[in-house]
């Protein structure tokens, strides 16, 4: 029997990969809902290549030029942010990968869990946001949480037939973005174009930002924690350039196993797919004998503030977590605009994080909140 798929956000980078994997994988996985923000012209090319029950568009004004190509369809079609969360929380699927970017994706994957739904999650944002909401709810349902980064997916394979007690620290690996070795005299003079160059993944623009401040390693640190359940302490950054380790774990006799590949975005999306399976895909394979030379270099701190952020932000926990990516998603949406300093990205983050309301154990409506809070802060700022 086939396996039926939801997918937000899948006009997306994540999105778009997911459904090539459903095209390679035809007779395992079948499309039964799609979303879109706003990019209908692609989201209706893709609803009459897999026929969903139903698509979700988010732009209300947008999902209007869709509707009459949707119900000659016989595509239901639902508009705006309850639309989205409907979606999210239909059960007549078996698993739901959320390719959402930014904060927005953190309630429908508490929707799709306590709808008892499976969730393949990109959107790294749920954990960093509401990790101890959302593993609460894990528990009290009978469903399972599978990590789409390529990071997390290395960690997660790494982990396979290891006695968790046998493994003495997580190794997040980390390209260094376009910037590693640029001067940090010149990074208040980076411009979009620039930053948006990276040098070996094709993602999203939002992510691409993420990886030139290194904030995506940092929020993936927390990631980790709330997904493997290892400590801060226990948790290291690897700059590697080249990435084709995509992450690693030290045993306690000091053994190292690593994950290595092409760096694709297919091959973890699969993965978590088609668990506990590596099916066969016609993807780029590694070629040991050309692929250069692997090289490591320590995460330098001065020149990448953000992992510090995020580090601090795990040790305090409670509701520093959302308060550190909420002010990240308003500020890289700023200098995308062009309105503020590629160095200020760090730097007003830090000042949500220092005055926040702080927050032991928030709740959704907690987090709902602090997002109207941290909006109003940058914005009085």
């Amino acid at each position: 029997m086939k396996k039926r798929l939801s997918i937000l956000g899948s006009t997306g980078s994540i999105g778009v990969n997911a459904l090539n994997v459903i095209s390679h994988l035809k007779d395992d996985l079948e499309i039964t809902y799609l979303s879109a923000n706003s990019n209908i012209d692609l989201l209706l090319e893709q609803a009459k290549k897999f026929t969903p029950r139903a698509v979700a568009v988010v732009d209300e004004l947008a999902s209007k030029n869709i509707k009459s190509d949707l119900e000659s369809m016989g595509v239901e079609l639902l508009t705006g942010r309850l639309g989205l969360l409907d979606l999210a929380q239909r059960n007549d699927i078996d698993i739901m990968l959320n390719a959402l970017v930014g904060s927005s994706g953190m309630e429908p994957t508490l929707h799709a869990i306590r709808s008892g739904v499976n969730v393949a999650l990109s959107n790294k944002e749920s954990l960093v946001m509401a990790g101890d909401i959302i593993n609460k709810a894990l528990e009290e349902s009978d469903t399972k949480l599978f990590p789409v980064d390529s990071e997390h997916s290395a960690i997660w394979q790494c982990l396979v037939g290891e006695d968790i007690k046998d493994v003495n620290r997580l190794i997040l690996t980390g390209s260094g973005g376009p910037f590693r070795e640029r001067p940090v005299s010149t990074f208040k003079d980076i411009t979009i174009d620039e930053a948006l160059k990276h040098p070996n993944w094709d993602m999203g623009k939002k992510i691409t930002i993420d990886s030139a401040t290194m904030m995506n390693k940092g929020l993936e640190v927390i990631e980790a924690y709330w997904l493997f359940g290892f400590a801060p302490d226990k948790v290291d950054i690897v700059i590697h350039p080249q990435s084709i380790i995509h992450s690693m774990i030290e045993m306690n006799d000091g053994a190292i196993k690593a994950q290595m590949g092409v760096p694709d975005m297919k091959v973890p999306i699969q993965y978590a797919l088609t668990y506990p399976e590596h099916k066969n895909a016609p993807w780029e394979r590694l070629d040991l004998f050309n692929c250069g030379d692997l090289t490591f270099q320590e995460p330098d701190l001065k020149r990448f503030p953000s992992i510090s952020l995020a580090f601090k932000a795990l040790e305090r926990a409670g509701t520093s977590g959302a308060s550190l990516n909420l002010a990240n998603d308003i500020t890289v949406d700023l200098f995308l605009k062009n309105k503020i300093l590629f160095t200020d990205i760090p730097r007003i983050n830090e000042i949500i994080l220092e005055d926040h309301p702080w927050i032991e154990h928030p709740s959704l409506d907690d987090i709902n909140d602090l997002e109207i809070w941290v909006k109003n802060k940058i914005n009085d700022s």
